[in-house]
């Protein structure tokens, strides 16, 4: 027996107002009707993703985090330093859906043959807005997870296993033949672990303790070097080496990170140049920042000749860079090696009311390592 379609549905709001204030709310909005060519996703499972925060909080500072409300509607408010509203003016005094990515089952679907024949089916969905107990989307952006698959197996099958892949992808299409990846512990440096090995890839991983070596070289890791060691430059060094990579990831952002990565990839270098060149290596070393986990400013000591870079890189712009049909292939991979490469782990399944509660935020928004949550939007708010 199918279950029932209500009229209306939770949706998890941020809305930051003109006056610095934050809000967090669940809106009650209409369930959508499928056109032809799209279905409505009853979402059972969605992460929260490092990517989904920024959206979510904004520039707030959560440390003033206020909860009000209700247990099954509550309201969290907070204070957005007045430095940083500026950067918030696209946003001011809009309520904006949260959540990239999920998973769930189609309930009702078009009258397309490729909406029709999506009807049952549990789909991986990407684009925004999941953090909601329903979710139209077009049948084509609709991921038909294998047989057997569960919703939560397959609701972080986007973020974590595409960026992984598109690391990947990046470091041969830019003439690369290995690669370093900071905060390596986290979900996504576990998936990417798995894939090096399984591709045969050197893979330098950067970790900031020694329970997160520990954890990585029992999955086979070959290259762990823990950041908070006395020997870490020496090291890393060596690893590189080692490996030959030249082109890191690096998900930190702030502080001295991305050039110490450089610097090392130089020393690297250079034990086994022929001959000496006051303009360093020819050899061109890039780093990439693709996440924000330190506020601070990057800094880059330069001690590391001419040829280098220090750029930005971001799912969404690389799959349309890509193109179409090289970004189908990276999904095929995903949704074939699901229970495998790239299985997430969480350490805790809350409601999207238990996302409202300040005891929560405190601990998903340290965004710490082994720390993964799923929230689970048809789950009712915890007692």
């Amino acid at each position: 027996m199918s279950t029932p379609i209500p009229d209306t549905a939770l949706q998890l709001r941020s809305l930051i107002r003109s006056n610095g204030e934050l809000e967090l709310s669940l809106a009650s909005v209409p369930v959508p009707v499928p056109g032809p060519e799209e279905v409505l996703v009853r979402l059972e499972a969605t992460p929260i993703n490092p990517s989904d925060l920024g959206l979510l909080f904004g520039a707030a500072d959560m440390s003033t985090a206020v909860q009000s409300g209700t247990r099954d509607r509550p309201i969290v408010t907070a204070r957005v330093p007045d430095a940083q509203m500026r950067g918030m003016k696209g946003r001011l005094d809009e309520p904006m859906p949260v959540g990239n990515e999920g998973a769930g089952v189609v309930v009702k679907a078009g009258d397309s043959p490729a909406a029709e024949a999506l009807l049952g089916k549990t789909v991986a969905v990407l684009g925004g807005a999941m953090y909601a107990q329903y979710r139209l989307m077009r049948a084509q952006q609709c991921l038909v997870l294998p047989e057997g698959t569960t919703a939560a197996e397959g609701a972080s099958c986007f973020v974590n296993p595409l960026t992984a892949l598109g690391m990947v992808e990046t470091m041969r299409r830019e003439g690369h033949t290995a690669l370093v990846h900071t905060a390596a512990a986290s979900n996504l440096g576990q998936m990417l672990n798995r894939i090096c090995l399984k591709d045969g890839i050197g893979l330098v991983n950067i970790v900031r303790s020694q329970a997160q070596a520990d954890l990585l070289r029992a999955a086979g890791a070959r290259h762990v070097c823990d950041s908070s060691t006395p020997t870490f430059m020496d090291d890393l060094t060596q690893a590189l080496v080692e490996t030959g990579a030249t082109i890191a990831f690096d998900a930190t952002g702030g502080g001295r990170l991305a050039g110490q990565i450089l610097a090392c990839m130089e020393a690297a270098l250079n034990r086994t140049a022929k001959e000496y060149s006051r303009y360093g290596s020819s050899t061109h070393k890039q780093v990439y920042l693709y996440g924000n986990l330190n506020t601070a400013p990057t800094e880059i000591q330069r001690s590391f000749g001419m040829a280098w870079s220090v750029g930005g890189w971001l799912l969404t712009p690389f799959l349309q860079k890509i193109g179409t049909a090289a970004a189908q292939k990276l999904r095929e991979r995903v949704a074939s090696e699901l229970k495998t490469t790239f299985a997430s782990r969480y350490t805790k399944e809350i409601g999207l009311a238990d996302m409202l509660t300040l005891a929560e935020i405190a601990v998903y928004n340290k965004r710490a390592t082994g720390e993964k949550y799923l929230v689970r939007p048809q789950k009712p708010a915890s007692a």
